[in-house]
């Protein structure tokens, strides 16, 4: 049985340009799974994620969305001010929240989503979550980083505070955050380790529980984060 995908694109009114999205499977609980650094919506499968969840998606266990990024808009822009980076990083978060999110809800007929992704999608989809805990059940970062005041050239504002998320989440105390169920995927070699350990410890104080997974014998690479994925998926309820 070949695995239902679909391609989409829209002017979104967050972004205020053409957005594309591709979507995996026919049913099941909705996964927003986001791509890597300046990454595009079509890498995830690019990558082998998809086909490394192929049982769970034939089974309509789960719904996959991988939407574009606008990293090289935001974060990543260095030829813009920083106050815009940040800005334009706002902008997207609205798009998840007020788009993509509501879409795969109604798509699908649950009532949260689950958020993944690998490296600086891992990123996303912590920072998505934790901004948006009551639309959020499931939050599966593998070897994020946290820390977006990197690429701010020392300029900070309220969009660097509420999209960096160990600056915001300390003191963050929406009771639907002890709700979700939490892995911070990362290994022995990954370059982002002390970056989950610092996440975890942040989170550890708040008493939020989560699982910070350290794989062995592995470094920041597709190998291991397509062992993780299928495993963290397993462990929804």
């Amino acid at each position: 049985m070949n695995i239902h995908e679909e391609y989409h694109t829209w002017r979104s009114p967050s972004i205020g340009k053409d957005f594309e999205m591709l979507v995996f499977g026919h049913a099941g609980r909705p996964v927003i799974l986001f791509p890597t650094s300046k990454g595009a919506y079509y890498q995830n499968k690019d990558m082998g994620m998809i086909d490394a969840v192929g049982w769970f998606l034939r089974n309509g266990l789960i719904k996959i969305y991988c939407p574009d990024s606008v990293d090289a808009l935001s974060w990543y822009a260095k030829d813009i001010p920083p106050a815009r980076r940040a800005y334009n990083h706002s902008r997207y978060d609205n798009l998840i929240a007020e788009e993509l999110i509501p879409r795969a809800i109604n798509e699908t007929g649950f009532t949260r989503v689950a958020m993944a992704g690998c490296s600086f999608g891992g990123y996303h989809a912590v920072n998505a979550s934790f901004r948006h805990p009551h639309l959020i059940s499931y939050c599966f970062s593998m070897s994020g980083a946290f820390d977006v005041k990197q690429f701010m050239d020392g300029y900070y504002d309220d969009n660097v505070y509420y999209n960096n998320p160990v600056d915001f989440i300390p003191g963050d105390n929406d009771p639907e955050i002890w709700q979700m169920g939490i892995v911070l995927g990362t290994s022995d070699q990954d370059i982002c380790k002390a970056d989950n350990e610092r996440l975890s410890d942040i989170l550890r104080q708040k008493n939020v529980e989560h699982w910070l997974d350290v794989r062995p014998d592995a470094s920041h690479d597709w190998p291991v984060w397509r062992e993780m994925f299928p495993h963290y998926l397993s462990l929804m309820k």
